[in-house]
């Protein structure tokens, strides 16, 4: 894998100054599981149905690539649409703008990175989350969220010279199920769209700084997981509505839950959901050996206890097929 600068590859350029994004305030951080040691068993050959569903290869009319040095006190990153796998989106009439971001945001939302592979981009390519970037483009029509996933791709194998590959390795997981069959928590129900999901451009953050809800406490907006206003003081709450089940066993695996390994979904629930979750943060403490066993909450329940008694599900041990990243090549542009 070459880490140097490559030519430089000039599209256009264009003015900044579209609404950020940045912030959502979802302490679910994205990233994945690389075990050392372990062989591949198989590279993944076929492409991702999302990708073929959105059109197969795009890229934008012109594009710009800068590198941004300003740093974070005085630039806050921001972008007109949610660097995120999940499906948060409001169209932008074919504009993609980007502030002060590392590359690891950008091929996180190309590719649509679970966490296990965001930490595994960022053990093999240290620069890829302190070297910060604007991005800019723009394209005809009025593109789709994955539609513009597919315009970064082709962008940084251009710019970044990005080559990468998925291959499948069996390895330690949980399985997200039913704690008893056929039941789903009283906090996890069926997708309802009444009223319908909100349409605003932008996140409708209360003064508080948190989502927005309807009745039931669930998120006014649908497609992602969203911070809501917890109960109380050392609590945190989240929310989502319109996600299928495999959406949510991949945000269930995060540093904030205390779930170190990928989630799979073997729940059998089909369709899209909604469902709000409260649990104590425990950031500092790593998950149990058997996930089915939690520990005391210091305030209210921990995840565990709150993914059984409020959404009706379990985390068992297993051993299942991930999805692993391996970068072939990647190189920092030139400036353009």
């Amino acid at each position: 894998m070459r880490h140097r600068r490559g030519a430089p590859s000039r599209k256009g350029t264009f003015p900044t100054g579209v609404l950020g994004l940045a912030g959502l305030g979802v302490a679910i951080v994205l990233g994945v599981i690389m075990a050392s040691g372990l062989i591949a068993q198989a590279k993944s050959p076929q492409v991702p149905q999302w990708q073929r569903d959105a059109g197969g290869k795009m890229a934008f009319d012109v594009a710009s690539v800068k590198e941004n040095k300003s740093g974070l006190s005085s630039n806050r990153p921001s972008s007109n649409i949610p660097l995120d796998p999940q499906n948060l989106y409001a169209p932008t009439g074919g504009l993609f703008s980007a502030t002060n971001f590392p590359l690891l945001e950008y091929v996180m939302f190309a590719y649509k990175l679970t966490p296990e592979q965001t930490r595994a981009l960022q053990s093999q390519v240290s620069w890829v989350n302190t070297n910060r970037w604007d991005i800019e483009g723009r394209a005809s029509g009025n593109p789709s969220k994955d539609q513009m996933r597919l315009m970064m791709q082709a962008l940084l194998a251009d710019r970044f010279k990005l080559k990468l590959h998925f291959e499948t390795q069996q390895l330690p997981v949980f399985a997200l199920g039913l704690d008893k069959s056929g039941k789903v928590g009283p906090q996890l129900r069926q997708h309802v769209d009444d009223p319908p999901c909100s349409a605003a451009p932008a996140p409708t953050f209360s003064p508080t700084g948190f989502q927005a809800t309807i009745a039931g406490g669930f998120p006014d907006r649908c497609g992602a997981f969203l911070p809501l206003q917890p109960s109380a003081p050392g609590e945190f709450r989240a929310g989502a509505r319109d996600v299928p089940m495999a959406v949510i066993a991949m945000v269930f695996s995060s540093p904030l839950t205390g779930v170190d390994r990928p989630i799979l979904d073997n729940t059998g629930l089909r369709g899209n959901f909604d469902l709000v979750i409260e649990f104590t943060r425990q950031p500092n403490r790593p998950s149990p050996p058997d996930a089915t066993t939690s520990q005391p909450a210091d305030t209210g329940p921990t995840f565990l206890e709150a993914l059984k008694d409020q959404l009706g599900l379990k985390l068992d041990s297993a051993t299942g097929p991930v999805e692993t990243l391996v970068i072939d090549n990647i190189e920092q542009p030139s400036p353009n």
